[in-house]
C-alpha cells in the first residue's frame, strides 16, 4: 500500500513539473527584465510616487514612537483620513502574507523590487488560461501576451503600483468564476474569494468595478451555455457559490470598503457642497466628480490604434529633440524649433505611452471573432467594444454620459482612457483561443477566406497603408496645436517650414513602427503556414510563436521602462524626499501645531512638503471636498483670513534673485480660538462667500443647522484662554477657560465620520464653522478637551473581515483537504 501511495506521489510530480518549470520561468523573465538595477539596488524615480513622497509621514513618525496606527494624517491639506492613502487594518495582516508568499516575497524575498509584480501578472493570467482547459504552453503564451501589454509596464514607471497589483489578481479571479461555473464548486469558491479579497485589499476599486461590466458578460455567456445545454441546476448553484464567495471577499475587506465609502461621500468624488451654477450644471455629475475632470485623459478614436501599432501618435510625452536620431533629416536652421515640440501629439494632456496589445495578438484577436465557436467569445467581444468605447470618454460623450448620469459609482472614476485594461485582458485571451483552434483545424482555418481577408486587412493592411503613406491616416497636430500653429501662420508665415518638418518627423516615427508591426505579422503568419503545410511540430509553432511575440512585446515595453530609468537609491530619496535649508530652518520651530504653505513646488500636487511639516497642501486624488472648495475659492486666491485659521505659520517662497526662502505669518491664530461673534448662514454657498471678507478671530461663520445643532444664535465677547497640551495625529488635548459660554472654532478640518470629543470627560458635539473647520460650544470655567479620531465603525468592520477570512480558511482547507483524502481512501482500497 505504501508503494502505491508513494507512485501516486511520484505521478503527480511528474504531472506538476511542467507547470512549476514554466512558474520557475516566469519568475526568471521577471527578475532579468528588472536586471541589472534589481541586483544593484538601484530604484525607479516614479513622479507620482515622489509626488505624494511625504503624506503621513506624521503618522508614520507614530507608529514608530508608540506601536499606534492612526487613521488620521495631519500631514496634508490640513488633516485627513488615512482610508485612500495608505490604509492598514490588523485584520489583513494575515493576508499580506499570504499575498507575500504567493508573489514569493515571503518568507523570503525571491522577487526583489518590482519583479514580484510582473511575476504576479503572468502566474495570475496563466492560471486564468488554465482555467478554460488550455494546454500549459498556450497557457504560458497568453500569460505573456497579458503581462508584457505596454500599459502594465508603463504603470510601474509611473509608480501606479497598487493599480497593477489589483489588476494582477483580476485574472485568477476570473479563473474562479470559470471552474465555478465548470462545476468545480470547492475549488471554484475557493479560488474566487482569495483572489477577489486580494484585488479589494490592493484598493484601487477602479480596476475592480471596469472589470466588473466583462465579468457580468461572462455570466451572461455561461448562462446562454447552461440554457443550449439544459444544465440551468449547475448554472443556479454556480451562481449561488459566485455571490457567496463576492459577499465573503467584500466582508474580508470591509474595514477598507466601508471607510473608502463613507469617505467618498465627504471628498470630490461625492460632488461639492456648493450650488452648481446655472452656467456649469451640464458639466456636472450628480453626487460625483466633474465631467471635464473625469474626462480629461480620453484616449482618441484614431489613437486606438496603438493597440496595432505602438506609435501611431509618437509614443510617450516628451521633447523630440531628445530622440538624436528622429532629428537627423531635420534640416539645421530648423532643429532648435522641432526639437521642442511634443513627440507625443495625441489630444490627452500628457501620457507615459502607449496601450500596445502586440501586433500578431490583434490578428489572432480578429481572427477568432470568425473561427472561435464558444459563448465565451462574445463575452469578450461585448468586453471589448465596451472598454474601447468607453476609453474614448468625450470623444463619444453621448456614450459616457450615459454611464455617468446612469451607472452607479461611475462617476467617481477619473482617466477614463484606464478602462483599456479590459480590452488588454479579451483581447489576448481571445487571441489565444483563435490560436489554439488553428493548431487543431490548421487547414479548415486556412480555407475561411472571410476571416483571413477581414484579419489581414484590418492589421497587415493597416500596417502597410500606415507606412507607406501615413498622411492617409493622420494630421500629426493635436487639436491644441492646430490652435497654436493656425495663429503662428497669421503673423509669420515662416513658420510652415516648422510644420512641415514637424509633420515629417512625426509621419517618420509612426511609419517606422507601423513597418515593425508588419514585420511581427509576416514573421508570426510564416510560422502558422510551415505549421499548416506539415513542417513544423506544434511544440515547435508555439514555442516560436511565443518567442516573437515576446521579443515584439519586450521590446515596446522596454522603450518606457528600461535599466536607464533606475538610479542609485540615495538620489531616489533626495528627489523624493528633498530636505533644504529652509525645511531644517522652519523645523527649528518645536510647536507642536503650525501649518506650512509651499508656494515653491506645485502646493497641491506635490507632497515633499509633508515630509518634515504639517502642511495645507498635498498631493492626492481624491481630498475632501469642502477643502477642494477652500483650495479654489479661498486659498489659491491668497486669501489671508483662511490661510490664518489653518494655522499657516510660515509660507515658502522661492524667485529668481532671493532663491528659496520662507517668511512667518504672525497672524496665524494657532490651534483653537475663542471667537466673540456668530455670521449665521443659509447655504454652503453662502458660507463660502462669507469667507471673502470676515476677522476669523473674532468672528465664525455658521450654516443654520449647524448653528441649530449647539443651540447658539449669537457670540459674545469676554475673557478666555487655550492652551494646546498634546498634539498627535489621531489625539489633541486642551485646556481652556472662558468666563461664559463661547464657541471655540479649532483650526482642525472638519470630518463628520469618527472624530469625538469631550470636556472633562463628558461627551460633547462637534460642528462645522467656517465652512471647513471643527469648532464646540464650550460652558463656562476652566476645562479639559480632549479630541480623537477613533471610529466605532474599524472595530465591527474588523470582527466582519476576521469572521470571513475563517470561512475563507475553512474553505481552502476543504478544497485542499477532500480531494487528497478521497485519492488516499481510494488508494488504501485498491
Amino acid at each position: 500500500m505504501e508503494q502505491k501511495i508513494s507512485s501516486l506521489w511520484q505521478s503527480r510530480l511528474r504531472t506538476a513539473l511542467p507547470t512549476i518549470v514554466i512558474v520557475a520561468l516566469f519568475a526568471l523573465i521577471s527578475l532579468v527584465y528588472f536586471s541589472p538595477a534589481v541586483f544593484e539596488g538601484r530604484e525607479l524615480f516614479q513622479q507620482d510616487v515622489a509626488g505624494a513622497s511625504g503624506t503621513a509621514q506624521d503618522v508614520r513618525d507614530h507608529y514608530d514612537a508608540t506601536g499606534e496606527t492612526s487613521y488620521w494624517t495631519n500631514s496634508l491639506f490640513g488633516g485627513m483620513p488615512m482610508y485612500q492613502i495608505s490604509p492598514s487594518y490588523p485584520s489583513l495582516s494575515t493576508l499580506k502574507h499570504a499575498q507575500d508568499l504567493y508573489t514569493l516575497q515571503w518568507p523570503l524575498s525571491l522577487l526583489p523590487s518590482y519583479s514580484w509584480l510582473l511575476f504576479a501578472m503572468l502566474v495570475g493570467f496563466f492560471v486564468f488560461m488554465r482555467s478554460l482547459s488550455l494546454g500549459r504552453w498556450t497557457a504560458m503564451l497568453g500569460a505573456i501576451m497579458w503581462a508584457f501589454s505596454s500599459y502594465f509596464i508603463i504603470l510601474i514607471d509611473a509608480g501606479h503600483i497598487w493599480k497593477l497589483t489589483v489588476l494582477a489578481f483580476i485574472p485568477p479571479t476570473i479563473a474562479g468564476i470559470v471552474w465555478t461555473y465548470r462545476g468545480r464548486y470547492l475549488l471554484g469558491g475557493v479560488v474566487t474569494v482569495f483572489f477577489a479579497t486580494l484585488q479589494l485589499m490592493s484598493n484601487h476599486i477602479q480596476m475592480s468595478y471596469y472589470f466588473a461590466f466583462l465579468i457580468v458578460f461572462i455570466l451572461i455567456a455561461f448562462l446562454v451555455e447552461a440554457l443550449r445545454e439544459k444544465q440551468v441546476k449547475r448554472f443556479l448553484i454556480a451562481t449561488a457559490v459566485t455571490a457567496a464567495a463576492g459577499l465573503i471577499s467584500i466582508g474580508a475587506n470591509s474595514s477598507n470598503l466601508y471607510h473608502t465609502y463613507e469617505y467618498t461621500q465627504e471628498t470630490m468624488r461625492g460632488g461639492s457642497a456648493l450650488n452648481a451654477s446655472a452656467s456649469g450644471a451640464a458639466n456636472k455629475s450628480v453626487g460625483g466628480l466633474d465631467k471635464a475632470y473625469i474626462t480629461q485623459w480620453s484616449y482618441g478614436k484614431a489613437e486606438t490604434l496603438t493597440l496595432l501599432i505602438p506609435n501611431t501618435y509618437g509614443g510617450a510625452t516628451g521633447y523630440i529633440g531628445s530622440n538624436p536620431e528622429l532629428m537627423q533629416d531635420v534640416p539645421l536652421p530648423l532643429r532648435q524649433y522641432v526639437g521642442q515640440m511634443n513627440q507625443y501629439w495625441g489630444d490627452q494632456p500628457f501620457t507615459s505611452g502607449p496601450v500596445y496589445v502586440g501586433a500578431f495578438v490583434m490578428f489572432l484577436f480578429i481572427l477568432g471573432l470568425f473561427i472561435v465557436r464558444t459563448p465565451l467569445k462574445w463575452a469578450l467581444v461585448a468586453g471589448t467594444v465596451l472598454s474601447v468605447a468607453l476609453s474614448w470618454g468625450h470623444n463619444m460623450m453621448w456614450l459616457t454620459d450615459l454611464f455617468i448620469d446612469y451607472f452607479p459609482l461611475y462617476n467617481k472614476f477619473r482617466t477614463v482612457s484606464s478602462i483599456l485594461v479590459v480590452a488588454e485582458f479579451t483581447i489576448p485571451t481571445l487571441a489565444v483561443l483563435a490560436l489554439v483552434e488553428f493548431i487543431r483545424r490548421p487547414k479548415a482555418v486556412l480555407a475561411e477566406r472571410v476571416a483571413l481577408i477581414t484579419s489581414l486587412s484590418l492589421t497587415a493592411g493597416i500596417c502597410l497603408v500606415v507606412a507607406l503613406a501615413p498622411s492617409a491616416f493622420f494630421g500629426f497636430l493635436s487639436a491644441q496645436e492646430n490652435e497654436m500653429f493656425r495663429a503662428a501662420l497669421l503673423d509669420n508665415p515662416a513658420v510652415s517650414e516648422v510644420l512641415t518638418q514637424l509633420k515629417y518627423v512625426r509621419a517618420s516615427i509612426a511609419s517606422a513602427d507601423a513597418w515593425r508591426s508588419l514585420l511581427v505579422i509576416v514573421l508570426s503568419l510564416g510560422v502558422c503556414y510551415i505549421y499548416s503545410i506539415g513542417k513544423l511540430s506544434k511544440a515547435a509553432t508555439l514555442g516560436l510563436i511565443i518567442g516573437i511575440t515576446f521579443v515584439d512585446l519586450w521590446l515596446v515595453d522596454k522603450r518606457y521602462l528600461n535599466d536607464g530609468k533606475f538610479i542609485d537609491l540615495k538620489q531616489v530619496e533626495l528627489q523624493a524626499r528633498p530636505v533644504t535649508d529652509v525645511d531644517r530652518a522652519i523645523a527649528q520651530d518645536t510647536d507642536p501645531h503650525y501649518r506650512v504653505l509651499n508656494t515653491s513646488v506645485g502646493t497641491f500636487q506635490d507632497a515633499t512638503t509633508s515630509y518634515m511639516h504639517r502642511s495645507v497642501g498635498g498631493y492626492h486624488a481624491a481630498k475632501l471636498s469642502r477643502y477642494q472648495d477652500l483650495i479654489e475659492h479661498q486659498i489659491s486666491q491668497g486669501n489671508r483670513a483662511v490661510l490664518n485659521m489653518l494655522d499657516v505659520r510660515y509660507i515658502i517662497s522661492a524667485d529668481q534673485k532671493a532663491g528659496l526662502f520662507y517668511t512667518r505669518n504672525h497672524e496665524a491664530l494657532g490651534p483653537a480660538w475663542f471667537v466673540d461673534s456668530l455670521r449665521i448662514v443659509e447655504s454652503a454657498s453662502a458660507e463660502m462667500s462669507a469667507l471673502d471678507d470676515f476677522d476669523p478671530a473674532t468672528t465664525a461663520i455658521l450654516e443654520q443647522e449647524q448653528a441649530k445643532a449647539l443651540g447658539l444664535s449669537s457670540g459674545q465677547a469676554g475673557q478666555s484662554s487655550v492652551r494646546l497640551l498634546s498634539y498627535q495625529p489621531n489625539k489633541a488635548s486642551y485646556e481652556v477657560s472662558t468666563d461664559r459660554e463661547r464657541l471655540l472654532v479649532f483650526s482642525e478640518i472638519y470630518y463628520p465620520h469618527g472624530w469625538s470629543l469631550t470636556i472633562d470627560g463628558e461627551p460633547a458635539e462637534i460642528v462645522r464653522a467656517n465652512y471647513a473647520l471643527r469648532a464646540a460650544k464650550v460652558p463656562a470655567g476652566a476645562h479639559r478637551l480632549e479630541m480623537t479620531f477613533d471610529p466605532k465603525s474599524i472595530h465591527i468592520t474588523e470582527w466582519i473581515s476576521i469572521t470571513a477570512q475563517l470561512l475563507l480558511l475553512l474553505g481552502a482547507i476543504l478544497a485542499i483537504g477532500l480531494p487528497l483524502w478521497r485519492r488516499s481512501r481510494a488508494t488504501t482500497e485498491q
